[in-house]
């Protein structure tokens, strides 16, 4: 998730963030999660006189300055986050719908992560030409689209995960509940309500965003009304308390109350393989939250300190800001890693899909090694509840 390069300006003034308003930083382009509720515009529609007249001074003063270098930079990870990204979670996607026996109440929710994040990774070649071309030129509807993408991400992730967190609490501390809770079909129904819910973000998202265009440069980010700094602020805090704080609590307590299960018993089920896998597909899930929550702590703290204190736009503190967005994206990306290196049934099914035994091989085998090729192959990806 990489940052948004500042504009750039004329050769009398620094070079200031795209959507930045009143020498403020913000991220550029429909980024994912956080970082797009962030957007702002540098003319708000309230001010749209005043920042007519500034450009038109602005472009009288000087020529245009060349590229900023960090621009190729940021689309070269943007490249690569759209490669790995969009492939790594379509492949995740495929196994569990591929092979029967992936469809767990765990692996429903990974599939409703892996879908959350290949969408946004659709939107990375985007951002880059409009970076490399330093406004959007891809109209007001494919702006708002982009907009509302970012935030259903930022939702969907986050309460997928946390859903992912009750759903191991539940398994480790009430095993017998667990019987009744923790089904593929409920697991469905309440991805089902995730993606409902998160439309209360994303509808709005799609409706607030809009494409301004001010001295030839067109910009696509939310447009609040006046009082412009009210709603913008409001919005931020909103989505740092829903968005992040409140289900960060909520894993947390899930987690300390795991922990305090797992330490007390030394056998959870009746069987010690039943117990040894229960422990292991509650560590990736472990995993993978921690993994989420160090991308995207540094982008949602940096962000909340800018609204309500103020950010001075040193060279230091752009760079932090660009170090804390690109972890962010690179969030995306490193959950089909995790999956392929701490899930013995993920590594099986996507060494099937990437190693598939040839056809010819087969006929060359006996009934019984054709049989004993079969149940290690596709029945060998079989998920852990």
């Amino acid at each position: 998730m990489p940052p948004s390069p500042p504009r750039e300006g004329v050769a009398q003034s620094p070079p200031v963030p795209a959507r930045a308003r009143n020498s403020e930083l913000s991220p550029k382009g429909p980024t994912r999660l956080a970082m797009e509720v962030f957007k702002e515009d540098r003319c708000p529609f309230s001010a749209q006189d005043e920042c007519a007249m500034s450009n038109a001074s602005d472009a009288r003063g000087g020529a245009q300055e060349p590229m900023s270098p960090i621009i190729p930079v940021i689309t070269a990870v943007y490249s690569m986050v759209f490669v790995v990204g969009l492939m790594g979670n379509c492949l995740v996607m495929y196994v569990i719908v591929r092979y029967t026996k992936m469809k767990t109440a765990t692996n429903i929710y990974i599939f409703n992560l892996a879908l959350a994040d290949a969408l946004v990774t659709t939107t990375m070649p985007f951002q880059s030409a409009d970076y490399l071309l330093n406004s959007w030129p891809f109209g007001e509807v494919v702006c708002k689209v982009f907009i509302s993408i970012d935030y259903y991400n930022m939702f969907t992730s986050i309460l997928t995960l946390t859903m992912m967190s009750v759903d191991r609490y539940v398994a480790v501390c009430h095993p017998v509940k667990a019987l009744d809770f923790r089904t593929p079909l409920k697991a469905k129904v309440i991805n089902v309500g995730i993606w409902v819910l998160s439309s209360a973000a994303g509808v709005p998202a799609m409706v607030l965003g809009g494409t301004q265009t001010n001295n030839g440069t067109t910009e696509c980010a939310l447009q609040f009304p006046d009082p412009y700094e009210y709603w913008d602020t409001l919005m931020k805090l909103c989505v740092f308390v829903l968005a992040f704080v409140v289900p960060v609590l909520i894993i947390t307590v899930c987690y300390s109350l795991m922990v305090l299960r797992l330490r007390s018993v030394r056998l959870l089920s009746g069987s010690r393989e039943k117990d040894r896998n229960l422990r292991r597909i509650t560590r990736l899930v472990l995993v993978v939250v921690l993994v989420f929550v160090v991308c995207w702590t540094p982008i949602h703290i940096f962000i909340l300190v800018k609204a309500l204190v103020g950010v001075p736009e040193t060279t230091p503190v752009m760079a932090a800001y660009f170090f804390c967005v690109a972890l962010g994206y690179t969030n995306s990306s490193l959950n089909p890693v995790l999956y392929a290196f701490l899930d013995e049934n993920f590594k099986r099914c996507f060494k099937d899909f990437c190693f598939p035994t040839p056809p010819s091989l087969n006929l060359e085998l006996s009934p019984e090694l054709i049989l004993t090729n079969q149940k290690t192959n596709h029945p060998a990806c079989e998920a852990r509840q």
